[in-house]
């Protein structure tokens, strides 16, 4: 493809690389893409984590075209329609127990913002404004707007823009003693207990969240050691601050369970979705929060013409959005993807590991059907191996996902064992095929 134009300033993407060797996707079906040259390519990171019950599933397609022929756009501010009150009623009864309420995004960047910005006004309506502070995470990834990107704590992503918002940051929970670890690493408490020293420096009565996934997927899949978010919350309920799981990869079962928060039997006081809330085939995301943090913004006793919470978008429980995550949850529902995922997982993990001692490979992490191999830096530079590898992959019929010094892999849940193995057939074909 030699027409690339000029006007579409892309994301994330090496400029001079991409137009050297374009990469076009003209097409989907289930776990494949098709190239621009008419190639099957086997979507090894569901979309960017997002598409898990496979790509044009009907069944949302048909709910979009009756919705956009029967509704297309309804105002979120002040009005409201039938499906936004019932997406809100489904998503709280598979969510885990005392998350009670929904608000509606446009994407994992808004849930990161929008949640941050309801901390900082629930401590207010508290009464103890002086409860401003927000904790990150070192190797954490909360989207791209301006408070995730503050509390992000991926440098590449936050070097160009400077002080954004004033934001701590935890230590990750990558361990040279976990390399190679199958599934959870054990232990982890010390690392939670780091919360501890922020609140000495800053003290608890000026913090007002912590913000964490419960895996780090985008600095790739660091999962968390056994007892480190029971601690986090230990320590967050101690002190009185609030604890954000960004849930916007690990919910809806990537980790085999609906959430990561199930997975690893840690209740959050708020939680951030998207992505795969309507399997990617329309920008959406949600907040959902405690009873007790909705609640601090009711005042039965206010003028009928008061706003509670002045925060929205314009596409906030956008119809369209709505049926689509509808028809998403019924596939979740209905096809059981959180055991699909148990199915599939150990196949996953073993492709992973039987990777172990292959040409630059100096760690292998995964969990559910979420994973990565961490790549040897060439010449200290560890950015440029990843690149050669996915670029290698893509030419032999499988996309995968570079970032930092390692390839990150999500495959659909409805992937088959034949697909892991491909898979894996041809990492290694790569890996021994770069320098």
């Amino acid at each position: 493809m030699n027409n690339l134009s000029e006007a579409y300033w892309m994301p994330f993407t090496a400029r001079n690389g991409f137009r050297k060797e374009p990469r076009v996707i003209v097409g989907a079906e289930g776990c494949h893409y098709t190239s621009e040259d008419g190639r099957k390519v086997f979507d090894s990171l569901s979309g960017l984590w997002c598409c898990g019950f496979g790509h044009n599933r009907i069944e949302i397609a048909e709910a979009v075209k009756a919705q956009l022929t029967s509704l297309d756009y309804s105002p979120a501010f002040q009005y409201g329609h039938p499906k936004v009150f019932e997406l809100a009623d489904r998503l709280v009864e598979i969510a885990p127990k005392g998350l009670a309420h929904a608000f509606f995004t446009d994407s994992g960047s808004e849930s990161a913002d929008t949640s941050l910005k309801i901390a900082r006004a629930y401590w207010r309506m508290a009464g103890r404004p002086e409860k401003t502070k927000m904790i990150g995470r070192i190797k954490g990834y909360h989207g791209a707007n301006f408070a995730g990107t503050s509390l992000g704590g991926i440098g590449p992503n936050r070097r160009l823009f400077g002080l954004l918002a004033d934001a701590d940051h935890l230590p990750h929970t990558l361990r040279k003693e976990d390399a190679f670890s199958r599934g959870q690493p054990q232990g982890g408490e010390e690392l939670a207990d780091h919360l501890e020293d922020l609140v000495t420096l800053h003290d608890a009565s000026n913090i007002a969240a912590v913000i964490v996934e419960p895996i780090a997927g985008s600095a790739g899949v660091i999962v968390p050691p056994s007892a480190y978010l029971q601690r986090l919350r230990a320590i967050c309920d101690r002190h009185d601050i609030l604890l954000i799981f960004d849930e916007v990869i690990t919910g809806f079962g990537r980790t085999g369970e609906r959430f990561g928060s199930d997975a690893f039997g840690v209740v959050p006081d708020i939680m951030n979705l998207a992505k795969t809330l309507t399997n990617g085939a329309v920008p959406m995301g949600a907040v959902l929060v405690k009873d007790e943090i909705y609640q601090a913004f009711v005042d039965e006793s206010a003028p009928d013409h008061l706003i509670g919470f002045p925060h929205g978008y314009t596409y906030t429980g956008h119809p369209v959005g709505c049926a689509a995550a509808l028809a998403a949850l019924d596939i979740f529902d209905r096809e059981d993807m959180p055991g699909r995922v148990r199915t599939l997982a150990p196949t996953f993990e073993n492709m992973l590991h039987a990777l172990r001692g292959e040409p630059h490979i100096v760690d292998v992490r995964n969990f559910g059907l979420a994973g990565a191999i961490q790549i040897e830096p060439r010449d200290s530079d560890p950015l440029v191996r990843p690149y050669e590898l996915g670029l290698a992959c893509w030419n032999q019929g499988l996309y995968v996902r570079w970032g930092g010094d390692t390839l990150q892999f999500a495959p659909p849940f409805v992937s088959t064992v034949d697909d892991i193995e491909q898979m894996g057939e041809i990492l290694r074909l790569a890996l021994k095929k770069v320098s």
